[in-house]
């Protein structure tokens, strides 16, 4: 439907920001860390996702592609519905998100209101289950720059997350090269490979 909405932000409220596009505002549902970065008045542009049914028309929008992936993966776990994925995008950022993904850190998911354990430990199991099949699918990839990811390795498991979060690999495998892959945990090779990518965007 819309990949983006490009305009002023005419109004905010609690998990609501209203872009106005030529006249027309448009209501967009979203998390506490894009209201952060957004102000009455000023321009934003909100990647955005179309939830369609009979009786509804609704519209989430997010302040980068990376926090819209992590909505989208969410949706797609067994018992999660917007509501609940947007409040779990509203206490941890994208990254924090996929750490506690890779480290099974189920305290971090139920920070979220109405998210409890069992729901955040399904979460954690169906979520992994994605970035392993992105991560097999990555095994066959010819990388430039860098030898394709072995199945099971670490730079194939950090690929796989990074790719879920948004990343292309134009952006992954320079970020990846020059860290100790073999003797760091994979959740501090995930946190300095996001590290390399915020500093050189």
């Amino acid at each position: 439907m819309f990949y983006y909405l490009s305009g002023t932000v005419a109004m905010v409220e609690a998990n609501l920001a209203v872009i106005d596009c030529g006249g027309v505002g448009y209501a967009c549902h979203t998390t506490n860390y894009t209201l952060a970065r957004i102000k009455t008045g000023q321009q934003a542009k909100l990647y955005t996702y179309c939830n369609i049914k009979e009786d509804a028309f609704d519209i989430f929008g997010f302040s980068t592609r990376e926090e819209k992936a992590c909505f989208e993966q969410l949706l797609g776990v067994t018992g999660v519905g917007p509501k609940a994925a947007l409040a779990i995008l509203s206490v941890v950022s994208p990254e924090q998100l996929t750490l506690a993904v890779m480290t099974q850190d189920d305290k971090t998911i139920t920070m979220a209101q109405g998210v409890g354990k069992k729901l955040a430990q399904r979460i954690i199991l169906e979520l992994k289950d994605k970035l392993a099949d992105s991560q097999l699918s990555l095994g066959g990839a010819e990388l430039s720059g860098s030898a394709a990811p072995v199945s099971g390795s670490k730079r194939a498991e950090a690929s796989a997350a990074l790719a879920g979060l948004g990343y292309s690999q134009a952006e992954i495998v320079p970020a990846l090269s020059g860290i100790d892959l073999e003797h760091l945990p994979i959740e501090e090779i995930i946190r300095q490979a996001l590290r390399a990518m915020v500093m050189k965007s």
